[in-house]
């Protein structure tokens, strides 16, 4: 909240509200004490601006993505407290010389750490540092063991053991990114990696303690596999087995028809066809054994083979080819403790390593070890936070003022020779180059609030290979005659780089009153063009169909049908055609009476009431254009973006032309004359200098000037012997008495 202040603030008037002025270190030093009702913008977004985004992400104190005024507040102060003048910051610098710093606790120790910097880079001479210098931290860290970030990589060891212990963790449960841009491990990753150790260690000693899990000692996990790949195709042909036993008429019913198997022979058949695949393992009969070696299916005799040459005959005994039901259950008795084993296996991620490995970790004192460095790391932990705040200082030095002037207020918006931190670049499009274009994530979303900017906005999609971005432009001068959809421009990012832009959607609001005056007329010339088109389009279609029916009758002459007799007139109807024709022709009456009433007054009159007309047609349409060009503003666009805009950013007319360029010649330039372009003609001219004469005499007569000049007695009459005119008065009585003919309408005497 902003307090009272005693500070003597200057304002400046731009964009019809006030706006403080930033010009001395006083200024920036004492913004927490301007009132926030004065500011500019309240928050903005910390993406999609033309700003650095890491400088922003370093004043947004709670991480949300939204710079405020107490965080921008926040920032003068902490930049303050470290800098000897803040009037520094209005240059603008990327390098920040170590002499500014201020000598006070917080200085000093940003000073050790900008020598600290200094040296890691091998420049412990240099006098000033450059953002370059602070943002390569993997440079700066390069040659450390230790960096205060509680990651340790394997050079930190001193000795092979622990460096060993380090580099089997980082390939057993994965690494952390050091600062100095290597692989290590943190404290978690260390506790993971020792947990493993021991939970694999104590399953794979459980068969040590219990013989039941390895009853064929080595080949058990062998046996176990080749018995799980026959499971289930075993269960099946046992359970038929069983349903045949229970009722004779099954046997049928669990073996596959005849039509299968055709279906399968006229096809080019494989021994391990998917189709023979799914059918059972053998013929199954009531009490039959399973075969092992005769009468399987040959889609499964490998897998079979293989079944009974390592889990049947070493447990059943040599020379077994067959297999009861219940050796089956006994064979599966057998291994299930295994199977149960092997299924709970825990610390699998350092199997890797081998029981041995992992034995020799758990005895060995490497955990303490790499403990111990992970505390000698973090021991430098406020030592390189130091350093963090020595990149914020080199940032806040080069950024923070641009950051005031485009949030407490809008100094770069208004400078012309500048672009404000939310104008994405210019967009080139019907010969103007409009500079207020914005970057907009969901058009929708947008043009529904930044409509109530009264600003013609176009959003564009922009693409270039392996990019697009989307973007509003706003049109401040000019007109919209051929701003439509689909039309195609070239946008300008403010790296310089182009984009295809094509327009998508479009905002009409008024771009300038002289629009306004000319838009009743254009829109009156297109929708008669439409109507125009669409008659003609229906008497085509008209005259296609008449020549369609005219061909058809000609080829079906020969069968066409006695016409019928006309039909007789309806009187009611002829009655109703004589009361519209009635009409129509009282109104063309009435409405060539208005016209014929106009050509009566003299002939200025006729020119002003001409001139009254379009004003009455075109004033409603410049009326609103005034209203809303007055309305004009800024906020809803940039609203629409995630800022809070504070104050009404105003652009008027003479400023949006500032913001939109329209196409013209150099200064000095002389365009050639063009072969291909029309003649000019002289009749325009010739019109407007007869209209302006007889306007001219028209005025002067009425007002009775010219029969004054003329009337006999006069110099001029005397000098050339005839009248021009009659007076006001004469004329006034002449037309009271209804005399059409002026009173001294005779012809002047023949001069002497």
């Amino acid at each position: 909240m902003s307090t009272k202040s005693n500070h003597p603030w200057q304002f400046s008037r731009i964009g019809g509200f006030d706006q403080a002025r930033l010009e001395s270190a006083d200024d920036i030093r004492c913004i927490g004490e301007l009132d926030q009702k004065l500011w500019a913008a309240l928050a903005c977004p910390v993406k999609g601006l033309e700003f650095d985004e890491r400088t922003l992400a370093l004043i947004d104190g709670d991480g949300d993505g939204r710079v405020r005024a107490p965080e921008v507040v926040a920032a003068v102060k902490w930049t303050d407290a470290r800098l000897k003048d803040l009037g520094a910051l209005k240059a603008g610098s990327a390098t920040l010389p170590i002499a500014s710093i201020k000598d006070s606790p917080e200085g000093k120790s940003l000073v050790a750490s900008a020598k600290q910097i200094l040296a890691g880079l091998n420049k412990a001479d240099a006098k000033e540092l450059s953002l370059a210098d602070v943002t390569n931290t993997a440079a700066i860290f390069a040659q450390t063991k230790f960096n205060g970030d509680g990651i340790v990589i394997p050079d930190s060891a001193d000795d092979a053991v622990t460096r060993q212990v380090i580099e089997d963790a980082i390939a057993c449960v994965g690494s952390v990114v050091d600062r100095s841009g290597k692989p290590g491990i943190d404290g978690a990753k260390l506790d993971e990696f020792y947990a493993a150790c021991a939970a694999y260690a104590e399953w794979a000693n459980k068969p040590k303690a219990d013989a039941a899990i390895l009853p064929l000692a080595g080949a058990t996990a062998g046996a176990h596999a080749a018995l799980s790949a026959v499971r289930a195709k075993v269960d099946d042909y046992f359970a038929r087995c069983r349903l045949a036993a229970f009722d004779k008429r099954a046997v049928a019913a669990v073996q596959r028809n005849e039509a299968e198997y055709l279906s399968i022979a006229a096809k080019d058949m494989t021994i391990s066809a998917q189709e023979l695949a799914g059918f059972p393992l053998a013929s199954a009969e009531a009490g039959k054994p399973l075969p092992l070696v005769d009468g399987v299916n040959p889609a499964w005799a490998d897998a079979v083979a293989a079944f009974r040459s390592a889990v049947v005959e070493p447990l059943l005994g040599k020379g077994k080819t067959t297999l009861s039901i219940e050796e089956w259950s006994t064979v599966c008795a057998k291994l299930a403790p295994y199977g149960a084993w092997s299924g709970a296996k825990a610390g699998a991620a350092v199997e890797k390593l081998g029981l041995e490995r992992v034995q020799a970790v758990l005895s060995g004192g490497g955990k303490a070890a790499v403990g111990a460095l992970l505390a000698k790391d973090k021991a430098l932990e406020g030592e390189v936070a130091a350093i963090t705040d020595v990149e914020r200082l080199v940032r806040f030095h080069r950024d923070l003022y641009r950051l005031l002037e485009n949030f407490v207020n809008f100094e770069d918006f208004y400078n012309p020779q500048r672009l404000a931190t939310f104008q994405a670049g210019t967009l080139y499009l019907d010969a103007r180059a409009a500079d207020l274009c914005v970057r907009v994530d969901d058009a929708g979303k947008h043009a529904a609030l930044a409509g109530m900017a009264k600003t013609y906005l176009a959003y564009c999609d922009c693409t270039r290979p392996g990019e697009k971005l989307t973007i509003a432009a706003a049109f401040t001068d000019g007109d919209s005659d051929f701003l439509m959809t689909g039309r195609n421009g070239v946008f300008y990012d403010r790296k310089g780089r182009d984009w295809d832009a094509t327009v998508t959607k479009v905002i009409e609001n008024p771009i300038s009153i002289r629009q306004a005056f000319w838009s009743p007329y254009k829109k009156l010339v297109r929708l008669i063009e439409e109507m125009v088109a669409k008659r003609a389009a229906e008497k085509e279609a008209a005259s296609d169909a008449k020549i369609g029916a005219a061909a058809t009758a000609t080829a079906h002459v020969d069968q066409a049908k006695p016409a019928d007799a006309p039909k007789k007139i309806d009187v009611g109807t002829v009655a109703a055609i004589s009361v519209a024709i009635a009409g129509i022709g009282a109104m063309l009456t009435t409405i060539i009476g208005y016209v014929a009433g106009l050509f009566t007054l003299p002939f200025w009159m006729l020119c002003l009431a001409l001139l009254g007309i379009m004003l009455v047609i075109s004033g409603p349409a410049m009326l609103i254009a005034w209203l809303k060009l007055r309305q004009r503003n800024l906020g809803p666009i940039l609203d629409a973006n995630g800022w809070a805009v504070n104050g009404r950013v105003r652009m008027n007319v003479s400023f949006g032309k500032s913001l939109t360029h329209v196409a013209k010649l150099p200064e000095g330039s002389t365009p050639a004359a063009d072969p291909f372009g029309d003649k000019p003609s002289p009749w325009p001219g010739l019109v407007k200098f007869v209209v302006i004469v007889c306007f001219i005499y028209s005025f002067v007569n009425y007002q009775g000037w010219v029969y004054a000049l003329t009337k006999p007695g006069s110099a001029f009459h005397d000098a050339a012997g005839f009248s021009l005119g009659e007076s006001k008065e004469q004329r006034v009585e002449r037309e009271a008495a209804g005399d059409a003919k002026p009173a001294d309408a005779k012809p002047a005497e023949p001069a002497k």
